[in-house]
């Protein structure tokens, strides 16, 4: 079918409810989950400063980029992608950037409905936790007082252990995420991004105060900010520091495009984009600043991996006073940003299916969350059922991935960046120079800064970080 009209009137109310919610896209459990994790598995300073590089040198021009895609468009992601090729005499085949985009965003949903599954299990027990400080006139307590660190611990593989509540908390994750896109831009989307997203910078900003006085702030500091410059050049630690830069600012995927239709005319894309880049970058860092002064003043290690925020925070929550409220607020917190994340990944195949088959928007919105649970069941499985299969083990390093593994490992490494790497060539090379300087907003020095970035410095850092996280072997 050929690009149909654009969406139409649907817009955000404001440039505000555009930054809040562009930001809500960004800030997920890439900054809560991923980013700690990251920066604790790949040297702390080395890692961090590479990410900031990334984020200030590739992830804002792209940022930039998709967002002119969208607002230049104002279709889906495919539909504005093909609309701003013809219109710059060149082949609509360059919208395989968003068909990229869509099926590495739309798989990301299928696994991160499962870790935000996990998530509504850590607020729930942390819930029942504190009603039972309250009851037992202890509300400042240790969190999970009447357990030991090694009952604690077992919360999660007890949980992985048990498939029904596993694949019940997907669902239910799957369901309101379902409930608020199906509820339109304004009725949901904005809704949900400007009551959850100042309820989340409170929550954050609350536990990093407590972090900073009850933690061991110094120890975070050197940490996070002191970089081993040797390890800043291995190809792993440069391969996650802009996976995690694209993960974290949903960039490859379409959201900045899908998000970028719904913008006004006289929003700035370019002091949008960095005031985005800058929020998310922030609260990335920030959530770094908030757990690892709570991991070190326990005297845990930094390096747990994915389990740290599953695993070690709530034992540590157990030694802190006034943990079991902590622990709750740190749950919730990262709910929030689940929803908000979850919302934008989400739209961009269901704005393609409204503009594509001319259905519905919950019509729309069902569909594809019906699917998304299904494929995603595989993911939730991965930690029993099928525990012991290995879906691409012709793959060099997948060859021990689980489903879980399989699709994050394939759409972080390679589906997301090759997304990038053909916007960036296409924005930088083939569109329409005067239209796409027009919709950046962008003026003199900014302007050749960014034009620099996007055809030089983008495609040939993503091409060889891509190149190097698929076949780290090339560097020894």
């Amino acid at each position: 079918m050929v690009a149909s009209p654009p969406l139409g009137q649907a817009k955000w109310s404001s440039k505000t409810a555009f930054i809040l919610a562009a930001t809500g896209s960004a800030v997920g459990l890439g900054n809560l989950w991923r980013f700690p994790t990251e920066a604790g598995t790949n040297g702390g300073g080395a890692f961090v400063l590479l990410y900031i590089l990334c984020v200030v040198l590739i992830a804002l021009p792209l940022l930039l980029a998709e967002s002119l895609i969208g607002r230049h468009g104002q279709r889906s992601t495919i539909g504005s992608a093909v609309h701003l090729a013809r219109q710059s005499g060149a082949s609509p085949a360059w919208s395989l950037l968003a068909i990229v985009g869509m099926i590495a965003n739309t798989a990301i949903l299928t696994f991160y409905c499962v870790v935000a599954g996990w998530v509504i299990y850590f607020v729930g027990t942390s819930a029942a936790d504190m009603a039972g400080a309250v009851g037992a006139g202890e509300p400042l307590r240790g969190a999970y007082a009447e357990q030991s660190v090694a009952q604690i611990r077992e919360m999660m593989p007890a949980l992985f252990a048990n498939p029904a509540l596993l694949v019940g908390l997907q669902l239910a994750f799957v369901v309101v995420t379902v409930w608020i896109v199906a509820r339109g831009v304004k009725g949901g989307i904005e809704m949900a991004a400007t009551w959850l997203m100042p309820a989340f910078f409170f929550l954050l900003i609350g536990i990093t105060i407590y972090a900073a006085i009850i933690g061991d702030f110094g120890a975070a500091l050197t940490f996070l900010f002191t970089p081993d410059f040797e390890r800043a050049l291995q190809p792993g630690v440069l391969s996650a520091a802009l996976g995690q830069a694209f993960f974290s600012l949903s960039l490859g995927g379409g959201a900045m495009i899908a998000y970028g239709a719904y913008a006004s005319r006289d929003t700035n894309l370019g002091q949008t984009s960095g005031m985005i880049a800058f929020a998310d970058t922030g609260v990335a860092i920030i959530a770094g600043l908030a757990i690892f002064p709570i991991v070190f003043f326990v005297g845990m290690e930094p390096n747990a991996g994915p389990t740290l925020m599953f695993q070690t925070m709530p034992a540590a929550f157990n030694a802190m006073p006034g943990g079991a409220l902590v622990g709750l607020a740190f749950f919730v917190l990262a709910l929030f940003a689940a929803l908000t994340s979850s919302v934008s990944l989400l739209e961009i195949s269901v704005s393609w299916a409204t503009e594509k088959f001319g259905i519905g928007r919950a019509k729309a919105a069902i569909g594809i969350g019906v699917m998304v649970f299904l494929i995603g069941l595989l993911s939730a499985l991965s930690f029993n059922v099928l525990a012991d299969q290995r879906p691409i083990p012709f793959i060099p390093g997948f060859e021990n991935a689980t489903w879980f593994d399989a699709i994050d490992g394939v759409t972080g490494k390679l589906l997301l960046p090759l997304s990038g790497l053909i916007t960036a060539i296409f924005i930088g090379w083939v569109a329409d120079r005067q239209l796409v300087n027009a919709e950046t907003g962008l003026k003199g020095g900014g302007l050749g800064a960014w034009r620099f970035l996007i055809a030089w410095v983008c495609p040939l850092a993503v091409f060889a970080i891509l190149v190097i996280g698929l076949f780290p072997q090339l560097l020894g």
